[in-house]
């Protein structure tokens, strides 16, 4: 198993992404390997600072930085040497078998698509976020924020894709599907609900309990949160704003700890052939060590291929 890492991307890298490797490593993780791309002077030293050993470390040297605020199309063309250009090359060429990165979020999923591409079966891969529930479980959300405009089709296979991580991955038993709605009547809601609905009533594939509420969100009414991804991105800055509130009104809640959601590392591009992790841009070495362990865990329990199989199915 060999998981590659773009070392540059990120508010602070490549320090944070190497306090990360040191926190991963010291739970005793011995069959993995990791390439490490980015400025390879750099990263001996402070390799060598943090006392990590070269053992099963490949380092890569990337003499370029795709930054936060550069076009990720035209970035990714023409930066053939950047830390994440690097990366989905070895990862299409199947010299490393997941990639992550808290880099520019739209090279991320540009490079997915186009150097990956999608599940035979899938229309349009999507991205989830983990929201922190009163009972101290994480739900997910999906699509985040990739597809701000859907179709019906797309919601129910976000659905399939969704309960399949929150099941091998999250660890819920027929994790509960919601479609995230104005009302809980069938029939309610935009052109896109309506239409969503009786195709998740139909999939076959998810355990599908009907619409939610925004009311249910932070409750554990639904495992698995469906909507489009300008509705959930809204949602999910709500949620990244509680924390920001809380903190400056000096609140100390447990669960509201929780929603510092640097804590739980980056989430997959659901539906591409292979794991993509995309971290947010301040991520530090908690969130690295968890992206690692995402990456991990979906090599591990195979899910990709329980995925394709599904879709194989439908094709």
């Amino acid at each position: 198993m060999n998981i590659a890492l773009d070392m540059m991307g990120g508010d602070y890298a490549p320090l944070e992404a190497v306090k990360g490797i040191s926190l991963f490593l010291s739970e005793g993780h011995k069959n993995i390997s990791l390439t490490l791309i980015g400025d390879e002077a750099k990263l001996k030293e402070l390799l060598t600072a943090h006392a990590i050993p070269f053992e099963n470390i490949t380092l890569m040297h990337a003499s370029q930085v795709i930054e936060m605020h550069e076009h990720p199309t035209k970035a990714l063309r023409e930066k053939k040497a950047s830390s994440i250009s690097i990366g989905f090359n070895l990862l299409a060429t199947d010299k490393t078998d997941a990639f992550i990165s808290a880099g520019n979020t739209g090279a991320m999923m540009v490079g997915a698509l186009f150097s990956i591409k999608a599940i035979e079966g899938v229309s349009r891969p999507t991205i989830g976020a983990y929201i922190p529930r009163e009972n101290g479980t994480l739900g997910l959300l999906l699509d985040a924020g990739i597809n701000a405009d859907c179709k019906p089709e797309n919601l129910s296979q976000f659905a399939t894709l969704g309960s399949m991580y929150a099941e091998h991955i999250l660890g819920y038993t027929n994790p509960k599907v919601g479609l995230i709605n104005l009302g809980e009547e069938e029939g309610k809601g935009n052109l896109l609900a309506q239409a969503a609905y009786p195709l998740l009533k139909e999939n076959k594939h998810i355990n599908f309990i009907g619409n939610i509420e925004g009311r249910d969100v932070l409750l554990d009414k639904a495992d698995v949160m469906v909507c489009d991804g300008f509705t959930g991105n809204v949602v999910l800055k709500l949620a990244e704003s509680i924390y920001d509130l809380v903190q400056r009104r000096g609140i100390k809640d447990e669960h509201f700890d929780r929603f510092n959601f640097e804590m739980y590392g980056g989430v997959p591009v659901l539906g591409v052939a292979k794991p993509v992790i995309i971290g947010h841009g301040i991520s530090k070495d908690l969130a690295f060590k968890n992206m690692i362990s995402i990456a991990q865990q979906m090599l591990e329990k195979d899910l990709l291929q329980k995925m394709k199989d599904v879709f194989v199915q439908q094709v």
